[in-house]
């Protein structure tokens, strides 16, 4: 039997009833994909249609077709490139740091019941607090640019804990037990059966810290950056310049979603390892 044989005898096995299941879900995943595409145009559109008729104020909004050559004046000159690079950096060390503080803190929780029971309401009210009102306190303490990354990382860190901690207490204790019955130390069990029984709730935290993360550094960029998408936003809706506000938030909404794309990518590799 040679390999085209080979390759179409799977195909020759399928029962009708699956195969119809198929196309069915090839048509559904058709219909999804041009809803979406449909979507946007009709909001682009809309919004294209309310600025131009004034029906809307375009010195608040703007409208896409102002919005492209934006775009491509930010590019030729550099600007768009610069602070891009700059706000995708601090989000890149904002997410590094709270996913390794969070993760350290929540194996420590898992370790000490007593420090759980001591630190819980502290992080409850922490998490619980809007951190927006450490901005400045941030700006003085850490300067303009580790400032950001003091906001990236007070914004993403406790839910990281939080999160890591909960999938941590969910491992099955009869593995616990049977790993320190076999004479597992604690370390060992939380290197060989904590952390990896982990790693959906690791891969969730994941997902949830970088979008988190990006906000921080967006927010911090409000208060005391010279550059970054954030600086950008606020400098373009300083001079009354949509324009620049609109062009900086599609970029935005871009970025935030090639980086949660990396992250499913990142998931799916890592399920499918430890699966």
């Amino acid at each position: 039997m040679n390999s085209t044989e080979r390759q179409a005898q799977p195909a020759q096995t399928q029962s009708p009833e699956y195969a119809a299941y198929l196309r069915r879900e090839s048509r559904r995943q058709t219909s999804i994909q041009a809803s979406r595409i449909l979507l946007l145009v009709v909001f682009l559109v809309l919004w294209e249609v309310l600025a131009r008729t004034h029906i809307v104020n375009p010195m608040l909004t703007s409208y896409p077709s102002a919005v492209w050559p934006t775009l491509i004046d930010l590019f030729n000159n550099g600007q768009l490139m610069g602070h891009t690079w700059a706000t995708f950096r601090a989000t890149l060390i904002g997410f590094a740091l709270s996913m390794a503080g969070g993760v350290a803190i929540a194996a420590m929780l898992w370790w000490s019941d007593f420090i759980h029971k001591v630190l819980d309401p502290f992080m409850v009210i922490a998490n619980a607090m809007p951190k927006i009102a450490f901005v400045p306190i941030f700006y003085i303490w850490l300067g303009s640019e580790y400032s950001i990354y003091g906001m990236a990382v007070a914004i993403s860190i406790f839910i990281t804990i939080m999160v890591v901690y909960e999938g941590f207490r969910g491992i099955d204790p009869n593995k616990i037990k049977l790993a320190l019955t076999l004479g597992a130390t604690r370390g060992q069990v939380l290197s060989m059966v904590v952390l990896p029984g982990s790693v959906p709730t690791l891969l969730a935290a994941l997902k949830m810290n970088i979008g988190l993360a990006l906000v921080g550094v967006i927010v911090g960029e409000f208060q005391s950056s010279s550059e970054g998408l954030g600086f950008l936003i606020i400098n373009g809706s300083q001079i009354f310049k949509l324009n620049i506000v609109m062009a900086s938030i599609v970029v935005l909404a871009l970025l935030s979603g090639l980086m949660y794309l990396v992250i499913a990518h990142i998931e799916k590799a890592t399920v499918r390892r430890y699966s």
